[in-house]
């Protein structure tokens, strides 16, 4: 690999590292004086104006209904299950916390893909890693079934929430392996964006956020976390993916699966004040050791037996 292609590798990974893992802090900042699906569906709006901007410049910009059917579908998974239920469970859990939940996405679609058929059934050491991901949430969880009706944050709520869109992005992600797309991946990303924008957008209108979105009363700390959301989180760190996924192996890439936690709980810790307890560390270190397992198993699978894709963007 020539010096300066490794340069810019070591450079996209860098941001994939650093920016999808700071998305979770990002995102609690935002919805701190914003409502969250508004914020959400705004965010991923601008960002697929950006990326239609850039498909653009490319000269494509043509697409078929079933291109944005697909999108739709993608976008509803993806961004208003997905990224919805990240958004909206940050009112009840850290951001780290967060982060470490959502990295059981790798976990449930090698499960969901052996299921469909898509891939082969897992191997004994995968199945190892399988249980002592699942065990890393039973122990995040079960301390957050205990609280009492007056606590400012609920953690089982915002656990539940992601336990349940992180299944649903997983089903998207694994959906968008087989649907047909647009011939430009930064097209393709912008259809998904709006549509999922606007999906996340009505969500927001229907739930009555609208009554409690007061922009004078908006601070500069959530607008300017809003602001690196659409052009960092979503723009940048989205085109590095799209880049990495072109020059370097598929299960490489993944490997952001599991460094994105730590970013996510160092960056909560030291700029939210967000605590870190030993039962925290032990749960992260059977969820991210489990997702490093599960991605290596794969990559050591047989060349006739492709690995699944891990597909996940759960803050971007």
């Amino acid at each position: 690999m020539a010096a300066s292609k490794r340069t810019i590798v070591i450079v996209a990974f860098a941001a994939l590292y650093v920016i999808w893992g700071s998305t979770y802090l990002g995102i609690r900042f935002a919805i701190e004086t914003i409502p969250p699906f508004l914020m959400a569906g705004a965010r991923f709006v601008l960002a697929g104006v950006i990326m239609y901007a850039i498909a653009w410049s490319q000269g494509i910009t043509k697409s078929s209904w079933a291109n944005w059917r697909t999108s739709l579908i993608i976008g509803a998974c993806l961004l208003l299950a997905g990224n919805g239920g990240v958004t909206i469970s940050e009112k009840y859990i850290d951001s780290g916390l967060a982060a470490l939940i959502v990295a059981i996405v790798p976990i449930y679609i090698v499960l969901l893909g052996w299921a469909t058929g898509m891939a082969p059934k897992p191997t004994p050491i995968m199945w190892l890693a399988l249980v002592g991901g699942f065990v890393g949430v039973g122990i995040l969880f079960g301390p957050a079934l205990r609280f009492s009706s007056n606590e400012a944050r609920h953690p089982a709520i915002g656990i539940s929430i992601l336990l349940v869109s992180s299944f649903i992005w997983s089903v998207g992600s694994l959906y968008s392996r087989v649907a047909k797309h647009a011939a430009s991946p930064f097209l393709t990303a912008a259809q998904q964006m709006l549509c999922g924008g606007m999906l996340l957008l009505f969500v927001g209108i229907a739930t009555g956020e609208l009554r409690r979105l007061h922009p004078g009363s908006i601070s500069m700390l959530s607008l300017g976390s809003f602001i690196y959301l659409v052009i960092i989180g979503a723009v940048v760190g989205y085109t590095a993916y799209i880049w990495l996924l072109r020059h370097c192996e598929p299960a490489k890439v993944a490997t952001y699966a599991y460094v994105n936690p730590i970013v996510a709980v160092l960056l909560g810790t030291l700029f939210a004040g967000e605590t870190v307890t030993m039962r925290t560390l032990i749960a992260a270190g059977l969820i991210i050791g489990s997702v490093a397992l599960v991605i290596t198993a794969q990559q050591l699978r047989s060349k006739a037996e492709p690995p699944v894709s891990v597909a996940l963007e759960p803050a971007d």
